[in-house]
């Protein structure tokens, strides 16, 4: 069913349409659920050897066109290019590992004779597909995001309708068509994966039908927690924001931190929820490690993100654009010093590969930037910002920068640096968030590990085998092979 309009969709570096997406309404999305409803039992039936199949197929001709896919990602999000380069990457093995994870999807037996009362009994327990389920992806890695909630739901056997952000739905769509036609050829119903764009309408409507299974949804806290309470009963996954907090202990290798400050504070223009915002320095090593980060801040390229050099750009809209300034501005006002300023520095500026098309407009873009000394209240380090600004405080203990990292009312990563194993088992024992990293990024994430947050960051967890527990309940079976008589 084709969707009833279009609209642009545009480079965030310098406002040149992309392409014309289209955009769906309630009646398709009405009718996307119709679709998969109708094929629950067939998909949820499906042998193992057809997913695993309609998985590969899917890497495999998703590898083929890698590098166009990595071109569209530039144009449609504006992130650098190294960045779509991990993004494809990652996606790739996130196809991979879901086809291996679907030979592992079986349940085991139970001793059901512990107590006098089983005995003679048998007892297994399988895992069966949830349903329908809804997936609902954010802009800022808009493949990868989708292929999360894709490859999952079909190795669990569990037809999809995938949401893509109104601002990135090209790549999502390139990658639907692929695993559309892995499926069929697979032997294998098309309608078990469907794409539907739009707006709120078109989203309330796939998560608010009492028929489906689940929803998977990656964006901010304050929409994810709106879709678990207009979706309850049902379950609801949701990989929310954060304000990653970086560690630096007094015995942590400063150099280090420095690096991984850096490469963790701006990356993909500072868009990802586990890029460094806050680093939390105890005091006896705040000069060294300042004294590191900053020659370190005047290497970072910033400019057209075809540039191969280039890792800072333009933020994906206007609007984040200037809520990025408007925070950063306000924590100066309110006392906050500016340690790194919010332009590029001369000389550091990526030259573009081509010109801009016509009518479009010089970018204005957020350059690396540095907070010092947050006053208490400020939205950048209270919340996400999501942007290439990392706020920097200085603590008097370790005791004190764990104290200050569990604050906040995210939970997603955090990361330590220190030499002690001591701290690095103290801080794995203490950090109230998903994941710990201890001498790396908080940004660090490996498709294949459970990934997922506490508190306002979410519930539940990808990486392909943990969401596909999600995406299947566990169906008990009780066999007494012999009828008992009275």
């Amino acid at each position: 069913m084709a969707a009833p309009s279009t609209a642009p969709v545009h480079f965030p570096y310098d406002g040149s349409v992309v392409a014309e997406a289209p955009v769906g309404d309630v009646d398709l999305a009405r009718q996307a659920l119709e679709n998969a409803l109708s094929v629950r039992s067939e998909v949820g039936r499906l042998p193992s050897h057809v997913r695993r199949s309609a998985l590969q197929g899917a890497l495999s001709a998703l590898r083929g066109q890698r590098d166009a896919l990595v071109d569209l990602l530039v144009l449609e999000t504006g992130k650098p290019l190294v960045d779509c380069r991990v993004e494809v990457e990652r996606t790739l093995l996130t196809l991979e590992t879901a086809a291996e994870e679907v030979a592992r999807l079986h349940g085991e037996t139970v001793p059901l004779d512990l107590l006098p009362s089983g005995d003679g009994l048998m007892g297994f327990w399988v895992r069966k597909p949830i349903g329908v389920v809804i997936g609902i992806a954010g802009f800022n890695y808009p493949l990868l995001l989708a292929a999360h909630k894709i490859a999952p739901a079909l190795a669990a056997g569990c037809p999809i309708i995938v949401k893509p952000a109104p601002q990135t739905p090209l790549a999502t769509l390139w990658l639907v068509h692929l695993v559309r036609e892995a499926l069929a050829a697979a032997g294998g119903p098309i309608s078990a994966v469907q794409l539907v764009t739009g707006g709120v309408d078109v989203g309330s409507t796939l998560t608010t039908d009492p028929r489906i299974g689940a929803v998977s949804f990656t964006g901010s806290a304050a929409v994810g927690h709106q879709i678990a309470r207009d979706a309850a009963p049902t379950k609801v996954l949701l990989e929310l924001g954060s304000n990653s907090a970086l560690v630096v202990a007094a015995d942590a290798d400063i150099p280090a931190a420095a690096d991984a400050a850096v490469r963790g504070g701006y990356y993909a223009s500072g868009q990802a929820c586990i890029s460094v915002q806050r680093v939390i320095v105890v005091e006896s090593a705040r000069a060294a490690f300042l004294a590191e980060l900053t020659p370190r801040l005047g290497q970072l390229i910033v400019g057209d993100p075809r540039h191969p050099e280039t890792r800072v750009s333009a933020l994906i809209d206007d609007r984040s654009t200037h809520r990025v300034n408007t925070w950063i501005n306000d924590a100066i006002t309110a006392g906050a010093t500016l340690a790194h300023p919010t332009t590029p520095s001369p000389g550091h500026t990526a030259p573009a590969d081509t010109s801009p098309a016509d009518g479009s407009t010089s970018p204005e873009i957020v350059g690396p930037t540095v907070l010092l000394d947050l006053p208490h209240g400020q939205l950048a380090w209270d919340e996400e910002i999501f942007g290439p600004v990392i706020a920097i405080r200085s603590v008097p203990d370790i005791a004190t920068a764990f104290r200050t990292v569990n604050a906040s009312r995210y939970g997603l990563h955090a990361s330590v640096f220190t030499s002690s194993l001591e701290t690095a088992f103290d801080a794995i024992d203490r950090l109230d968030v998903g994941g710990v990293v201890i001498n790396e990024v908080p940004g660090f994430r490996s498709d294949v590990m459970p990934y997922g947050g506490v508190k306002d960051s979410g519930t539940g967890r990808e990486g392909p085998r943990f969401a596909i527990e999600e995406l299947t309940t566990t169906r008990m079976a009780i066999i007494r092979p012999t009828p008992r008589h009275a």
